[in-house]
């Protein structure tokens, strides 16, 4: 997410120059230069227009603070002008004062609105509510299978009418009434989309509004389409009044265009953005945070939340009472590599870190996410008994767990000495040691980065 942009903004802050105060010369140079950058992320040219007049105005004549650089003095003005783009606050869905909640999902076909649907209907379930699923798209039978699929995967209502019921006004309407008969508090209504924006498919939407009173109408856009989306959103907005947007496959080469372009152009917020195909892979848009990430200071916020949600605490205690008394056996390696998986894509989890230090090279790491699965693969190949007790596999012993795990001796050799090697450090631990035996030490988990 905004990796092009935030290379090409990192690449301008380095060439600053000067002392004392941000003078024109060595601004011109650099908002020349940012306005370059946004443009080629396929930022909108009005935002691009109205981003650029905002940070000139704060920035020329500007004294420096007396801890920052101009260099550093010019990434606050950036910063706070993103912000200003993106949205001061945390846009949050809101609740009808009566339940249920409606909430209509829009956008054109092939967008991602009956995934996000099923994603939103997750998330809105962790976090306390009760959810009710309805597919309105009566032209399409795939797309209303495609929300009872997952709705059946994520264990969640879904409303799926009966054969009388052929009109998308009716079939969202009973919902409704289901879910005040079931105690849902949420109501989410995936629509029809089309290929394009049509007279009939607006008819429609409108229609839906004037039935449901619907508390948000949330625009489901493709990042990936870039200014295509923010195209679609305005048009949608002038008919419908959207609320908020979501936009989907921002983990894919979106250029980040369309994030900074949304809100802007319709004056409604980004809610939330689809990072993956899992149905766990939406997140709630943090305007603050993402600035941040453009700027390269990372989002650790979202890496703590993601690592508080998807981690076991218990076991997590348990683990740590095993490494204080040094049983630390292989199926507890396996464990802990499947706590590593529950949190994603590990390159996404690396574009979370600042880009500072050490730290600023994680974004050119290539991580082979099917080194896991491998791993995983071996230690399951294995009996109770080696998992227990490594020291009992032998030669022979190698070449079963390898043939059963579809890999080679090489790759269970490999495994054992770093498992050795993690077994090592744990003991460092215990011993108070680990200040002195770090540096010494390779990764103590199998070696992903290739």
């Amino acid at each position: 997410m905004f990796d092009s942009l935030s290379d090409k903004l990192q690449r301008v802050f380095k060439n600053i120059r000067g002392e004392g105060k941000l003078t024109a010369e060595n601004m011109e140079v650099a908002l020349k230069e940012i306005r370059v950058a946004l443009l080629e992320a396929d930022v909108h040219f009005k935002v691009v227009k109205a981003f650029m007049e905002g940070v000139r105005t704060k920035a020329l004549g500007q004294e420096v603070l007396s801890s920052f650089s101009p260099a550093q003095q010019v990434i606050k003005i950036v910063r706070d002008e993103l912000i200003t783009v993106l949205g001061t606050h945390t846009a949050r869905l809101r609740t009808a004062n009566q339940p249920p909640t409606v909430v209509m999902v829009v956008g054109l076909q092939g967008s991602g609105k009956t995934t996000s649907s099923g994603k939103l209907a997750r998330y809105l379930s962790k976090n306390g509510h009760r959810p009710l699923l309805v597919s309105v798209d009566v032209y399409r039978p795939a797309a209303r299978q495609q929300l009872a699929v997952l709705a059946k995967d994520l264990g969640i209502p879904i409303y799926e009418g009966t054969p009388e019921e052929t009109k998308p006004v009716d079939l969202a309407r009973s919902a409704r009434r289901e879910a005040e008969i079931s105690g849902r508090d949420m109501v989410l209504v995936d629509t029809a989309g089309r290929l394009h924006i049509d007279e009939d498919l607006m008819t429609e939407l409108s229609q839906l509004k004037e039935a449901l009173n619907p508390t948000e109408i949330l625009f489901v856009a493709d990042a990936m389409t870039g200014q295509d989306a923010v195209k679609s959103a305005e048009e949608f907005h002038k008919r419908l009044g959207i609320t908020g947007v979501v936009l989907t496959k921002m983990d894919g080469d979106a250029r980040g265009g369309a994030a900074l372009s949304i809100r802007h152009i319709t004056g409604q917020p980004l809610k939330f953005v689809g990072t993956g195909e899992k149905s766990d892979a939406l997140e709630a848009f943090h305007p603050d945070r993402a600035a941040s990430r453009i700027l390269g200071m990372g989002d650790v916020l979202s890496f703590i939340e993601k690592v508080e949600s998807a981690v076991d605490q218990k076991k997590a205690e348990q683990m740590q009472r095993k490494l204080l008394e040094d049983d630390f056996t292989l199926e507890d390696f396996r464990d802990q590599l499947k706590q590593l998986r529950k949190l994603g894509s590990l390159e996404s989890l690396l574009g979370m870190m600042p880009q500072v230090g050490m730290l600023k090279e994680l974004k050119n790491v290539k991580v082979d996410e099917h080194e896991f699965t491998r791993v995983v693969a071996i230690i399951d190949s294995m009996t109770p008994k080696e998992r227990d007790n490594h020291m009992l596999i032998n030669g022979s012993r190698r070449r079963r767990i390898a043939k059963g795990s579809g890999t080679s001796v090489q790759d269970v050799n490999n495994l054992l000495k770093q498992y050795g090697q993690a077994r090592k450090m744990m003991k460092s631990v215990s011993g108070g040691l680990l200040g002195k035996k770090m540096g010494k030490l390779k990764l103590p988990f199998p070696n992903p980065f290739g």
